[in-house]
């Protein structure tokens, strides 16, 4: 096939352990579908010389344009705050300084506050949610020798002149599935469809929050999976240096956490692929060796109906052909609570699967009511649906781990006590507790703190390590524009990083603590430490502040998971957490045996 031109994808994440971009593999899939050749630059393995890598690619090669995926903005990790938009910024820098071709940014954590991010790295575009279909439609307008100003893509951001970054308005969608959320100051017009990008009032719903996003996604095609080609995603090096592969069944989620990014960034409508596509792919990874796949969903059990049916699909391949590479799977999986039935459990054990996540958060009732959240804002599970799932998955052979949140709004030593008490009776493989919340623009949470703030006054509970002054944030609708208000979450005044969290004020906490924007939490660390008995410690994931403990569960950069990579260890890295202590001294469980355990 005669390519009409080269569309050089890259990926600028240098964190170990290395995960492979999943999204470039996906965009590949599309550019070549749609006659276009796409070469994959990977500086996840070239730490020290990520910029000569792009000057020798640029010195031969001449793209039509450069997308750039990031996955995420920062470790999202309350009590650490390291942001990598810095790092990717100066990878866009070089790439500026390299070529004339426009560029695209994209990605989930792109997604998170897109409007800020392309004016901060100076590019020209940028994709909100999946990019396959837009990326394309935008490389064949610059194939075709389109302008700037005639380039007008449903759905595509587009840069103006600093401070100035417009959506193009996307193609009509049912009201039904993208409603203007109750936050908003009035309804605003419907975006036309038409060429040129309409004004209209500065809104939620007009910077594309809370909409289906189903209709910019591939959901057909397998997406290509490659291993040890020049210029593609090596999954199979990934696989070795970082002991998982990855696997998408859907894309988006129709509920509505309080802390959640997925629906917003990733839409509020399910994309639910085709199962014999997702089926190809997962057997095309195995049989490249790749055994250890996690699925990327939001939640692999919401939509069940459709995990029923490509498990099945899975275990028919499994079960009527010997030589399937399928066999070799081991399928970890994110769940949430419920659904999840004897049935699911049954496929899930049948197809492989070694071990489920479990997004349990918590087990208050009241901690749960207006947080875990249906798109109606019910709450769709209680402790008992996390009770029952711990129990189906270890009845079948599965290893579970069990994550809490803790510090959300109405958090309190009492409500932390208790569920540390009930979670640890639960007797998960693995039991993890987490404590604050990264802010991000569009959760629900950082839009409800935003109007308690409403611009005039702080909020206890705000906070960064980097505050040098109250905390205080502005709503939509006060701001000049979705860049002001995104921005606020991650840099302050000046422009320095100010990465915005929230702890609840009610946890024990000293009121010189709870009161500071750039208080720590200490005293709620140290009762969970202190909380867990030193014998039980070995099988939970406890927060940590820098120093504290060798046992970070932090996964950027991570001691323990590096060494398991370099030890040769694969699958959840959780899987592995109970036996930490002897896969560093050089002995270690099997993981079979520990299944065997756990049973």
């Amino acid at each position: 096939m005669l390519r009409k031109g080269t569309v050089a994808l890259i990926n600028p994440n240098q964190i170990h352990p290395p995960i492979a971009p999943y999204a470039l593999d996906v965009l590949t899939t599309a550019l070549e579908a749609s006659g276009f050749e796409a070469h994959v630059l990977d500086l996840t393995f070239h730490l020290d010389d990520w910029r000569q890598t792009l000057r020798d690619y640029f010195r031969a090669e001449r793209p039509l344009l450069v997308g750039v995926t990031c996955r995420n903005t920062d470790t999202v990790y309350a009590l650490e705050q390291r942001p990598f938009v810095d790092g990717y910024k100066a990878v866009i820098d070089e790439v500026r300084r390299l070529t004339a071709a426009p560029v695209v940014a994209g990605g989930v954590g792109f997604s998170t506050m897109p409007f800020a991010l392309v004016d901060y790295f100076g590019i020209e575009y940028g994709v909100k949610g999946p990019g396959e279909k837009i990326i394309c439609d935008l490389a064949r307008a610059l194939a075709e020798g389109r302008s700037a100003d005639r380039i007008h893509i449903p759905g595509l951001l587009v840069n103006r002149g600093p401070g100035n970054v417009t959506r193009v308005a996307p193609p009509a969608l049912d009201p039904r599935a993208a409603p203007a959320p109750s936050s908003s100051p009035s309804p605003s017009p419907a975006p036309s469809s038409s060429s040129a990008p309409v004004p209209v009032p500065l809104s939620f719903a007009a910077v594309g929050h809370h909409e289906s996003r189903a209709w910019q996604a591939e959901t057909e095609l397998p997406y290509t999976r490659r291993s040890g080609e020049p210029y593609k995603v090596d999954n199979l090096r990934y696989y070795r240096e970082g002991g998982l592969g990855s696997i998408l069944t859907k894309n988006g989620c129709v509920y509505k956490c309080s802390f959640c990014v997925e629906p917003d960034a990733k839409g509020t409508q399910f994309a639910r692929r085709g199962i014999t596509a997702v089926v190809d792919e997962m057997e095309a990874l195995t049989a490249q060796g790749i055994h250890d796949l996690h699925t990327t969903d939001s939640e692999f059990n919401l939509s069940i109906a459709h995990s029923k049916n490509l498990l099945r699909e899975i275990v028919r391949r499994r079960d009527h052909d010997a030589t399937s590479p399928l066999r070799d799977l081991r399928l970890w999986v994110y769940c949430q609570p419920s659904p999840f039935d004897e049935e699911f459990a049954e496929l899930l054990a049948a197809a492989g699967c070694a071990g489920v996540n479990i997004g349990a958060d918590h087990t208050r009732p009241e901690m749960l009511d207006g947080w875990k959240v249906t798109a109606k804002g019910t709450r769709y599970y209680d402790f008992a649906d996390t009770e029952r799932l711990v129990q189906l998955c270890h009845r079948n052979g599965m290893l579970t781990m069990v994550e809490a949140l803790f510090g959300m709004p109405g958090e309190t030593l009492e409500t932390m006590r208790d569920c540390v008490d009930r979670m640890m009776e639960l007797d998960a493989t693995v039991t993890g507790f987490s404590l604050g919340l990264r802010l991000l623009p569009y959760m629900g949470l950082a839009k409800s703190l935003a109007e308690q703030c409403d611009g005039v006054r702080t909020v206890r509970g705000l906070q960064s390590n980097n505050a040098s002054g109250p905390i205080v944030l502005k709503q939509l609708h006060q701001c000049d524009g979705p860049i002001e208000y995104e921005r606020q979450f991650m840099f302050d005044e000046s422009g320095d990083f100010r990465l915005v969290c929230y702890f609840s004020p009610d946890l024990p906490e000293a009121p010189g603590t709870a009161d500071s924007p750039d208080g720590i939490w200490r005293a709620s660390v140290d009762f969970l430490w202190d909380r867990i008995p030193k014998s039980e410690q070995y099988r939970v994931m406890l927060p940590t502040l820098s120093g504290s403990s060798e046992n970070d569960n932090n996964y950027a950069d991570n001691p323990f998971l590096t060494s398991l990579n370099r030890k040769g260890y694969t699958g959840a890295f959780w899987a592995h957490w109970r036996d930490r202590e002897a896969i560093m001294s050089g002995a270690t469980l099997p993981l079979g045996e520990l299944a065997e355990a756990v049973r």
